[in-house]
């Protein structure tokens, strides 16, 4: 049966990344870092397994332990890449270039277009994103093709620089602002849409805070994982997103990783 075909592959890969859980990736070369990942997303896009069977590989007790491996090793990879892609983008002449470059950019190009249409949003709207990153590629496509203003919260100071250069470097620092801190932010911002990466955490303690300071009427926007394609990173969880209702999602297709939904707080 499917659910048995890839078994011996996660915990073979899982093996493989052993060396690097505890490490840090900035001395690996990309190469490296990208073949592991492609290995690791031939199983993540399997069609073949259904969202029963990967429940049954992903749940199993045997298969605890390779998870936390290769899920600590794909966060640590897209930190590396996405830190690259940053000072790549500093040094460079035409840094777009290198935006259009980035290891994951056409899938983004797709999941933004997708979430535009799913959140019905338009030019001039404003949307937070929790979790920007150093390179806040979701932000920076729905302003430069949708109009859309944003505000990127980033709580590690470090990183919160480094995107504030790559925005003026890139030209929008007149459209999407950088604030250094948590989702508690949201108390004294202005805004439309919320949106949760989908590496944002601690996930309970974003979605608590989110049901204590965002209004009824805001559209929320969370990005998760969803069958195969958990084995690279923990769901979303129904406790996690308690006093909200879902509104509509989008699947992903081809090598697109993230789940796309939409939420709001439940009206009391």
């Amino acid at each position: 049966m499917s659910r048995y075909k890839y078994w011996e592959k996660i915990s073979a890969i899982a093996d493989t990344l052993k060396e690097y859980d505890c490490a840090d990736l900035q001395n690996e070369s990309l190469e490296v870092i990208i073949s592991h990942l492609n290995a690791i997303e031939i199983i993540a896009h399997d069609s073949t397994i259904d969202f029963g069977e990967a429940k049954h590989i992903l749940h199993d007790e045997r298969m605890s332990e390779a998870l936390k491996i290769i899920r600590k090793f794909y966060v640590a990879a897209g930190t590396r890449l996405e830190t690259q892609n940053a000072f790549d983008i500093l040094e460079a002449e035409e840094p777009w270039s290198k935006i259009e470059s980035f290891h994951y950019y056409d899938r983004y190009v797709v999941l933004v277009r997708n979430e535009t249409q799913l959140a019905h949003l338009s030019a001039g709207d404003r949307m937070v994103l929790i979790g920007g990153g150093s390179v806040p590629l979701t932000s920076m496509l729905l302003n430069k093709f949708f109009g859309v203003n944003g505000i990127c919260i980033e709580k590690e100071p470090e990183i919160a620089n480094l995107c504030a250069l790559v925005l003026e470097n890139l030209g929008f620092s007149s459209g999407i602002e950088v604030v250094c801190g948590d989702e508690t932010a949201l108390s004294h911002l202005f805004y439309d849409v919320v949106m949760v990466a989908a590496v944002a955490e601690p996930k309970k303690k974003v979605f608590e805070n989110l049901r204590r300071l965002v209004p009824p009427e805001t559209k929320i926007l969370y990005r998760t994982y969803s069958g195969m394609r958990a084995i690279q990173y923990a769901p979303v969880t129904e406790e996690d997103l308690t006093g909200f209702q879902e509104l509509g999602r989008v699947l992903p297709t081809g090598k697109v990783n993230n789940t796309s939904v939409l939420i709001r707080k439940e009206l009391a």
